[in-house]
């Protein structure tokens, strides 16, 4: 098998202050730590030889010419080049882009990769060949701590299993690494009472001023806005960020005389078009927002920042001063439940609601199943359909 031209690596010497031999870098006679730099696909890298020895120094060096060579993985039946780390990670990213993922998808996978990156700098493995189940075990053994929600822990080697799998796609490795599993604690499924939400809104107007607008002043302003946001998220299913950055013009009437929430989620670019009640959509048309385009944002900043004011400046504060626990649920996301729950047990398909919340048939069914009324009474008349005839025994 071929292999791979390895880079010149140069050993060089990082003199300690008052060292005689200072003016060259080169020097084998000092005992001052010896560093390793070289150049590949245009960008040039530097290590450490975590050595004073120029001996051993030319050891790391020589094991660092096969890595990136490919002649230190010769296990590896594919004849092409060890694939620099780095530059697997942008071929990935812009795949991803060229999809058409949202900005905010793509910069979940460049933030992991780029930590996956520092990681592996650390430990000197520059190639995607260095990507071994060790390696990768031992990167995410802090994801506890770093992500304490299971589910982000989750989604998070979801999105690394999708690198590697790119990776092995590319022939860059041989096989997909194995990724830790990760134990994922289901947040229950929460729906508010017809009585839970029109105590919800009750007390929009019961709020202390300052607790609900801090400084802006605008207190009556705030409470319309929330007040209107609380009825667009539980009368369309949107996820808090999709409803707080609604443009004005999503909200669209139709020849039918039915206002509909025309928008695509965030999450997942899922085109997504639902009817909802006269009087909400007037109520939500009529705010008054200092960026016309937008109905609750400003046009400033990350949707995600806005979704995350919202929740945590006014939506818990609300759940909290209607006495509505949550624990440690996701407070707008009941809102999302209760659009999905009411209108399963009123009997609409599955189907049909996943396609109103954006999500796909195996999510929905995944959180909501138990609620398919629909369903049920199928099950039902086929199972009473076996019943035998009383009478006869048959």
């Amino acid at each position: 098998m071929s292999t791979t031209t390895a880079p010149l690596v140069a050993i060089y010497v990082r003199h300690t202050p008052g060292c005689k031999y200072s003016a060259d870098e080169t020097s084998k006679r000092c005992n001052c730590r010896k560093h390793l730099r070289w150049s590949q696909g245009g960008k040039q890298y530097r290590r450490k030889a975590d050595t004073r020895s120029w001996a051993e120094a030319e050891r790391v060096k020589r094991d660092l010419e096969d890595q990136l060579s490919g002649r230190a993985a010769k296990q590896l039946k594919v004849d092409s080049s060890a694939k620099l780390l780095a530059e697997a990670i942008e071929v990935f990213i812009t795949d991803k882009k060229t999809q058409g993922l949202s900005d905010s998808v793509v910069g979940g996978y460049r933030l992991m990769l780029n930590r996956l990156r520092t990681f592996c700098d650390a430990g000197s493995i520059y190639t995607v060949r260095g990507l071994t189940a060790d390696v990768l075990t031992m990167f995410v053994s802090d994801w506890p701590t770093l992500y304490p929600s299971s589910n982000t822990r989750q989604k998070r080697r979801e999105r690394l299993r999708s690198f590697l799998r790119y990776c092995y796609e590319a022939q860059w490795l041989e096989r997909v690494p194995a990724v830790t599993r990760f134990k994922v604690d289901e947040p229950e499924t929460l729906t508010l009472t017809a009585e839970e939400f029109v105590r919800l809104l009750a007390h929009i107007n019961t709020m202390d001023a300052k607790r609900w607008d801090g400084k802006t002043g605008t207190t009556g302003k705030t409470r319309d806005r929330l007040r209107a946001l609380i009825l667009l998220m539980r009368w369309s299913g949107l996820s808090i960020r999709d409803a707080a950055t609604l443009e004005r013009t999503r909200i669209v009437l139709r020849e039918d005389g039915v206002y509909r929430v025309v928008t695509s989620r965030t999450k997942t670019g899922t085109d997504v078009s639902v009817p909802i009640p006269l009087a909400v959509a007037k109520e939500i048309l009529a705010l008054d927002n200092s960026n016309p385009r937008y109905l609750f944002w400003t046009g400033e900043g990350r949707g995600e920042t806005v979704a995350n004011v919202w929740t945590t400046r006014y939506i818990r504060p609300l759940f909290d001063a209607a006495k509505i626990p949550c624990g440690g649920h996701m407070v707008s996301h009941r809102l999302r439940d209760t659009f999905a729950v009411d209108l399963l047990e009123k009997g609409v398909p599955m189907e049909e609601v996943a396609a109103l919340l954006g999500n796909s048939l195996r999510v929905c069914e995944k959180h909501y199943a138990k609620w398919s009324k629909g369903r049920q009474d199928r099950a039902d008349a086929l199972v009473i359909g076996t019943w035998a005839t009383p009478e006869t025994g048959k």
